[in-house]
């Protein structure tokens, strides 16, 4: 009796984690994206209208906000990893991005929270400090929520489907990966959607809302299944799109139009057909051709990813540099707010060509991280792609600012001017296509110095055992 008794505690810690715990850990993910990324398409124009803010202040606020929300992810996973533990850690993000959802509904709805004029002027008053700081410190807030959630969700979602016995699990863990950033995507999508369609609709009040609501259960799913989880102890001591496609024609038909917000869902949709068509398709045929069961290596991807990127730049630049000829020519040279004869379908295939960049980027440099990492700093790992996140969105509102303040000398018009048909944002984004060049090359660089990746050698042979039935299963799959 003793036996069963100790047999029966020694197997309990064992049924803990596996897939029942998937959707508590996805619907907390899913949920904070759709909150959070439902505010970003529109947040520009709140800015401008609520708080009389000209677009370049704008984009170097949003920016400063974007990096904060993409560097803290750094800071969250070594609290985690060293502190806290993942669960905790996502518990405490998920309560700080609800109260922030809160306080920027507040600024819709507490009419003192915004200067008193909605359209914004010459004559109109500048928020006063007391304003600013409720906004701003909904902006901190939420990126707080970001540091606790983003590093967290996904190696602590791996961890409940790792079987260091079998070997397989490390295939499945890949599948993860994949299908993880579908499920986060479609998030996204539904964010740029629904919820954008929501603010266009409804205004503030409800658009801030709904997300403050969706953003409760997200943490309030994730605390439910406590009970259920792996909890690995820590080891202690260790904005311009919106406004060209606001600028054109976006009816699909003679009723419908496109908000200017949701043009991001294009990109969104990309990666998310593409890596379903990647895990299910061509990785099996990648298997059977080379006999390694991961298809591309993680820096092929990433370097097709940084390839692809710079063209959708190049093709920004193309699409900006036509809207804004046809603006000029169609007399809209000193009326930004007016809607070009010109169909704002031209902006899909740049997004398309992004969200295909993504794919094999964000990804595959994901999964880098991962397997270089070992698994006591699991949160670090996958929070290094934010923290380069974090920096590129500090160098675009330095640069921004520096553009903006060189191009104006002599009473030029700035190329990145509040009025999008004065400036020549077409120049900016060849700015940045040679950057993201550039980048590619220095990408070259670094392959070469490091040599091959490690973590690729230990996925092809995993262990002796374990390669043997790999083998064995490819030739049963292909036996000729």
């Amino acid at each position: 009796m003793e036996e069963s008794l100790s047999k029966m505690t020694q197997q309990a810690p064992k049924q803990k984690g596996g897939f029942k715990t998937m959707p508590f850990i996805i619907a907390n993910e899913a949920f904070e994206r759709v909150a959070s990324h439902g505010l970003l398409p529109n947040m520009i124009l709140y800015l401008m209208r609520g708080y009389h803010i000209d677009i370049a202040t704008g984009t170097s606020i949003l920016s400063l906000w974007s990096a904060g929300t993409n560097f803290l992810p750094i800071i969250g996973a070594f609290i985690s990893d060293s502190y806290l533990g993942p669960y905790r850690t996502i518990a405490l993000g998920s309560t700080a991005s609800f109260l922030e959802m809160v306080l920027l509904w507040l600024t819709a709805m507490i009419p003192q929270a915004k200067p008193l004029h909605s359209i914004p002027s010459q004559s109109c008053k500048s928020a006063t400090p007391a304003q600013f700081t409720l906004l701003f410190a909904s902006f901190v807030l939420m990126s707080i929520g970001a540091g606790g959630i983003r590093p967290c969700s996904l190696a602590f979602g791996a961890a409940q489907l790792i079987e260091t016995e079998n070997p397989k699990s490390k295939r499945v863990v890949q599948s993860f990966f994949n299908w993880y950033y579908v499920l986060a995507a479609t998030s996204v999508l539904i964010a740029m959607t629904v919820i954008v369609y929501i603010q266009d609709h409804f205004g503030w009040k409800v658009g801030f809302g709904v997300p403050a609501i969706i953003m409760f259960f997200s943490g309030f799913l994730f605390m439910l299944a406590s009970s259920t989880y792996i909890k690995a102890k820590p080891n202690k001591s260790l904005f311009t799109g919106f406004a060209q496609a606001n600028s054109m024609d976006r009816h699909l038909t003679s009723h419908f139009q496109i908000p200017a917000g949701s043009f991001g869902m294009f990109s969104i949709g990309t990666l998310i057909i593409w890596v379903a068509i990647y895990d299910r398709l061509i990785i099996p045929q990648l298997a059977k051709i080379t006999g390694k069961p991961y298809g591309l290596g993680l820096k092929q991807r990433m370097g097709i990813g940084l390839v692809l990127s710079c063209m959708a730049m190049a093709l920004s630049a193309i699409v900006e540099s036509v809207r804004r000829k046809t603006a000029i020519k169609q007399g809209f040279a000193d009326n930004p707010l007016g809607v070009l004869d010109m169909s704002a379908l031209w902006l899909i295939p740049q997004h398309c060509v992004t969200g295909l960049a993504d794919s094999f980027n964000i990804i595959g440099q994901t999964e880098f991280y991962y397997s270089q990492f070992p698994k006591s700093m699991s949160s670090i790992a996958t929070a290094l792609f934010g923290l380069g996140l974090a920096f590129g969105s500090l160098i675009v509102g330095v640069m921004v600012n520096i553009v903006d303040n060189i191009t104006k000398r002599g009473g030029k018009e700035s190329w990145v001017s509040s009025n999008l048909n004065k400036g020549h944002y077409d120049y900016y984004y060849w700015l940045l296509t040679v950057m993201s060049a550039v980048n590619f090359l220095y990408f070259l660089v670094c392959c070469w110095a490091s040599g091959p990746c490690e973590g690729e050698r230990g996925r092809a042979q995993y262990d002796g055992e374990g390669m043997k039935k790999e083998e064995l299963e490819l030739k049963m799959m292909n036996p000729a």
